[in-house]
């Protein structure tokens, strides 16, 4: 029986974006006009640079830090590690593999996916030091449960539950020289769309808006999924390599779209104006699609 939890969608909580580099995923990010958080250790082989934005939500650019401990975490059964050597075996070692929703009891949430046939395995429970720019640390500990349509390698999701949240602050790491506050759209590509509205629905507990609707509400975000035709159209971006279900794009809102393009100019980004939306292309270090734009 599956256990009780509050009603309604899950909330958008993070983003997963494999990297060869914490180095080059820095530096990328800086030019951007992100601050980026100290590095963080795994205790399975994985290291992450973070971006927190100012709605709570944040992306997390991953390296492996460790490869012998990875390929321990994996034989061990760490689905988070096999995921993304998974994805790194498929589609190298750059781009956004995982979208994280956050929840209040992960335990139900791997139940769900277990009744439904979406159980992409077992749950993982760990704790890593965080920092902040001043110095001062504290423990996170995370409980994960994961979600994934079968055969499809190049995108998963998680339910996050956080155990513990660090007694840190992180003003200064959410006030970024670009302006971003928050995520508020994540665009996802596939070859046949509505076969993974039932992987999506379940895994966010987020029915499509009707018959034939792409949007997927959350309390905080958009979930879009569109076919590679769609998301060219929109973003003027080729949407890459076929694939069953991809996460390609990240919309951001930012205070004003002049700051964020005279700084990419300055840092000397390539980027696209496609209506209000400022678009930079996929690079090492950032790995899909960033989408800036202003919202009153």
């Amino acid at each position: 029986m599956t256990e009780t939890m509050p009603a309604g969608p899950h909330s958008l909580d993070h983003l997963v974006l494999p990297t060869a580099s914490l180095d080059v995923a820095r530096a990328r990010l800086v030019s951007l006009g992100f601050v980026v958080a100290p590095t963080g250790i795994h205790p399975f082989g994985t290291e992450n640079c973070c971006v927190f934005l100012e709605d709570s939500t944040y992306l997390e650019p991953l390296a492996v830090g460790n490869a012998q401990a990875a390929a321990k975490a994996i034989a061990d059964g760490n689905v988070f590690v096999a995921r993304d050597r998974a994805y790194r075996d498929e589609r190298g070692n750059e781009g956004f593999s995982a979208l994280v929703l956050g929840t209040e009891n992960a335990n139900a949430d791997h139940m769900r996916y277990v009744e439904a046939g979406l159980s992409a395995g077992d749950m993982l429970s760990f704790s890593r030091v965080f920092a902040d720019t001043a110095g001062k640390s504290d423990t996170a500990s995370f409980k994960l449960a994961f979600a994934s349509g079968a055969g499809a390698k190049d995108a998963f999701l998680f339910a996050c539950e956080r155990i513990n949240a660090p007694k840190v602050d992180r003003t200064a790491l959410q006030i970024h020289p670009n302006g971003a506050t928050g995520i508020i759209e994540v665009v996802a590509v596939s070859e046949k769309p509505s076969e993974q509205h039932r992987l999506i629905s379940i895994a966010a507990r987020s029915p499509t808006a009707g018959q034939g609707s792409t949007a997927f509400g959350l309390p905080n975000a958009t979930l879009t999924l569109l076919d590679p035709v769609a998301f060219e159209a929109r973003f003027g971006i080729p949407a890459g390599a076929p694939s069953e279900l991809r996460f390609a794009g990240v919309v951001f809102s930012v205070r004003h779209a002049d700051t964020v393009a005279k700084l990419l100019a300055a840092s000397s980004v390539e980027h696209d104006m496609r209506g209000n939306d400022i678009v930079v292309r996929p690079a090492p270090g950032q790995g899909a699609a960033f989408i800036f734009r202003e919202i009153a």
